[in-house]
């Protein structure tokens, strides 16, 4: 149980320091709606889904007013497109008409985003797998808030190479259809290594098929309660640092544990897992840049910013299972760009690179994302910083993902409004050297020596 000590401390960190609970998800499976006929198939997708998330809104709004802690969306993810239309689904328009049915649905009960129309084809893709994929730019163009994710690789299967080089078509196309609103349908689309079946957090929320019928998954942030905690230790050796930064990750892990359980009993519906990611917003002093500033950077890409992330990763991840048996999802720091106000400073400062968040994500949640680059990206660049971002993943056994936007028009140090959560965006630049006879080579990049546990 959380005593009066521990509720006035968040009651503060709630107040002064931008504590919120980022997401309640609300996982839904969509296995049992299986059918052959497409207009069946939408009809069960629909009822489904009202049924179980008609009261997710109105539940997270009443936790919020109980405990007085922000929740900022409430979201649906489902079982992967792919597996569960594949059946009726014979076109890319079919497919369509999917996505559609979930954003309809998605209005109809008020939440933000619905995740799931994804494919998972870590080592090949079947024709549903293909045709979805191919269906992704016109369902995000057509759609308000159905977000799409697909897996193109893991440690223990490899890269799967024929996928990255089609999602590097298949994003310059999304960014094509929505380019009168500054491509902003590849914000809503995220390629994976290694895909964890209980994300809360979009892009990338998907209902992995080993999941129950229904489980709500929660995601809590608090960047600038970690920046506040570590100011008041500043000068201090790294072990004060690692100990303050778990100890604080322990009291916003246990935040969200509480809204979990709660909304698990209200909606009667199973806890899956608290998701602790200190992802950023917009506002001032919600930073993880600035998390990193405070830890003796001058700006992000200094020397040392691997260092100083690796640090901040493992110790978030450290204090959230100290917190809960049931952490999970991607837990630690993510360094989207458009999302940080600190990330975008330092890349207009001229102080970090596209190189250099690479290499940050080798250590932190998740991987290169949010990140504007040129229109006229090709799609052969877009596969070989897939396939870099990929190789770490599968190589370091952890996530990691890439949500690259090539924004139609724009050109290096132009800026990209997104609005909302999503922020703004400088243009950075992408090294212009070819890789087009790397990327389409085709077949699979195998697994690391690593991968054989048995």
């Amino acid at each position: 149980m959380i005593n009066l000590f521990e509720v006035t401390q968040t009651n503060r960190m709630i107040e002064e320091e931008n504590l919120d609970v980022r997401t309640i998800t609300l996982g839904i499976s969509l296995l049992d709606c299986i059918d052959s006929d497409l207009g069946r198939l939408q009809e069960k997708i629909h009822r489904k889904i009202y049924e179980a998330a008609k009261d997710l809104v109105k539940t997270g709004e009443a936790i919020s007013r109980e405990f007085g802690i922000p929740i900022v969306n409430k979201r649906i993810s489902v079982t992967p497109i792919a597996l569960a239309a594949g059946a009726a689904c014979k076109s890319r328009e079919d497919f369509v008409a999917v996505a559609k049915t979930l954003d309809l649905v998605a209005k109809e009960v008020g939440v933000n985003f619905i995740g799931g129309y994804s494919a998972l084809v870590n080592k090949g893709m079947t024709e549903a797998d293909r045709l979805l994929i191919c269906s992704i730019p016109q369902a995000l163009a057509q759609t308000e808030r159905v977000c799409s994710s697909v897996n193109l690789g893991s440690t223990r299967t490899g890269i799967n190479m024929d996928g990255v080089r089609l999602m590097g078509e298949i994003i310059k196309e999304t960014a094509r259809e929505t380019k009168e609103q500054d491509s902003l349908g590849c914000a809503k689309l995220v390629v994976f290594c290694n895909a964890p079946d209980d994300n809360p957090f979009m892009a990338g929320a998907f209902h992995g098929v080993t999941e129950a019928d229904k489980v709500i998954n929660v995601g809590v942030s608090g960047p600038g309660v970690v920046k506040t905690a570590i100011q008041k230790v500043r000068g201090e050796n790294f072990e004060v640092l690692c100990e303050t930064i778990k100890k604080t990750a322990f009291q916003v892990t246990r935040v969200g544990q509480l809204v979990a359980k709660k909304a698990s009993e209200m909606l009667d519906v199973p806890f899956g897992i608290v998701d602790l990611s200190l992802a950023p917003t917009p506002a001032v002093g919600d930073s993880v840049a600035d998390i990193l500033c405070e830890m003796g950077l001058e700006r992000v890409g200094a020397p040392g910013t691997t260092a100083a992330l690796a640090l901040l990763n493992d110790q978030v991840k450290k204090g959230g299972v100290m917190a809960s048996s049931y952490v999970g999802g991607l837990s630690g720091a993510f360094i989207p760009v458009s999302e940080d106000q600190g990330m975008i400073d330092a890349v207009k400062a001229g102080a970090l690179s596209l190189e250099k968040l690479e290499a940050m994500t080798s250590v932190c949640s998740v991987g290169l994302d949010m990140i504007a680059v040129p229109g006229d990206t090709t799609a052969a660049a877009i596969s070989g910083i897939i396939a870099d971002e990929m190789a770490i993943g599968m190589v370091n056994q952890k996530t990691t993902a890439v949500r690259l936007i090539p924004v139609e028009g724009k050109g290096v140090g132009e800026t990209v409004e997104f609005g909302g959560l999503l922020g703004y965006a400088p243009v950075m630049p992408v090294n212009g050297f070819a890789c087009d006879r790397f990327v389409s080579r085709g077949g699979r990049i195998p697994a690391p020596i690593h991968s054989f546990k048995n």
